[in-house]
């Protein structure tokens, strides 16, 4: 039996997750002892600094299938997402001025996209289904003959839903269309291979992965001989991608958080899927609830549920002492119900009265039992008003 668990209880790793001891471990030199500019290449330090860059370059390009060469050093996702579609739209503008994405993507492509269509290109965001999974056939028919890139997210931040890169980054290809994918919530939970999938460009964050905030990176494909246009200047670093002096530390921990993702995924994995049956079992017989998202096909991690009749705010704020969400974190100060459950069709009462549940890698039994028992006692005493 799960021993019982302390609070406060931490259950949304969707928003960013514990950095894992042995990536604090690995950073730890790189901010003391070895605080060399790995730019510098006219002594020790320098030196040093750029050995331990390139390693964990190594680290990052395998966890995904590229080639180190492949990998392009950002602050995050956002700033991926951002160097990924206003990079490429401005070299291949040549190509075509229209760009395709999905309405469930983060904001970090949807208000790029619109960035870019204030700036001229066209934009076209499809819908989902009710179960948040794009339609192959009319993600197809929504490519024209000038549509130079579209980006389609691989795990959805907000309910976890897996969508098929590999069918749509084939559609792609055949077509000549740059394809970009946002991975930032499925690095460590799904296999991802990008010499084996159609994929151009791939934003990677290594928060989301037990690794350091504020760092992150760009695939960029060499086999499909891949250009981008700067969006930063000064110095021409990261193949005159992405200028700027390298957070060697940062960057350690990144390496080492995807080596360790690599190595742990299936168990983590496993250990996810339990923790969710054991969190859903722990629901049952409570009425009116439903799951947000297709069931299987989604990373175990992410559970967004909403209850009939209880404001997804209400219940969080009834449960102080578990940390979970109504929806993205970058979202959190913004009063309107989730877009992204809003283009699966609820209504905004219903998106209202969701919840956000996220798992990770030190989430306990113990805890999942104390957050269902607080969840349970909260929905109760909600609705009876």
């Amino acid at each position: 039996m799960a021993q019982a668990a302390a609070f406060p209880i931490y259950l949304d790793n969707a928003a960013t997750t514990r950095v894992d001891p042995r990536v604090v471990d690995a950073m730890m030199p790189w901010l003391g002892a070895h605080y060399g500019n790995p730019a510098s290449t006219t002594h020790r330090w320098g030196w040093d600094a750029a050995r331990a860059v390139e390693k964990a370059r190594a680290q990052v390009a395998a966890l995904i299938g590229a080639d180190s060469q492949e990998i392009i050093w950002t602050s995050g996702a956002t700033e991926s997402n951002n160097l990924a579609l206003l990079g490429g739209a401005a070299h291949y503008q040549k190509r075509g001025r229209h760009i395709v994405t999905v309405a469930t993507e983060h904001k970090a492509v949807l208000d790029t996209v619109a960035e870019l269509e204030r700036q001229g290109l066209e934009v076209t965001i499809l819908g989902v289904d009710a179960e948040g999974l794009l339609d192959a056939e009319a993600f197809t028919d929504a490519l024209r003959p000038d549509t130079v890139m579209a980006s389609v997210m691989l795990v959805n931040n907000e309910i976890g839903v897996i969508q098929d890169v590999a069918a749509l980054g084939a559609i792609c290809r055949r077509q000549g269309v740059l394809f970009h994918v946002d991975a930032a919530q499925a690095t460590g939970k799904v296999p991802i291979r990008v010499h084996e999938l159609p994929v151009d460009l791939m934003s990677l964050t290594a928060h989301k992965t037990h690794g350091p905030k504020g760092m992150g990176a760009l695939y960029v494909s060499r086999r499909q001989r891949v250009h981008l246009h700067a969006q930063m200047h000064g110095g021409g670093h990261e193949r005159g991608m992405r200028s700027g002096t390298l957070a060697t530390h940062q960057i350690v921990g990144m390496g080492e958080a995807f080596r360790i993702a690599a190595a742990e995924m299936d168990a983590d994995e496993a250990r996810a899927h339990a923790l969710r049956r054991r969190l859903l079992d722990g629901l049952q017989g409570v009425p009116g609830w439903y799951l947000n998202g297709n069931a299987t096909q989604r990373v175990p991690q992410n559970i967004n549920l909403r209850f009939d009749g209880v404001d997804g705010e209400a219940l969080m704020l009834a449960m102080p002492d578990v940390a979970v969400s109504t929806g993205s974190a970058c979202d959190s100060a913004d009063p309107k119900p989730s877009h992204v459950l809003r283009a699966l069709g609820l209504s905004d009462e219903q998106a209202s009265a969701s919840l956000r549940l996220s798992l990770g890698r030190f989430t306990t039994e113990a805890e999942v039992d104390a957050a269902v028992h607080a969840l349970r006692d909260a929905v109760a005493r909600l609705r009876q008003g």
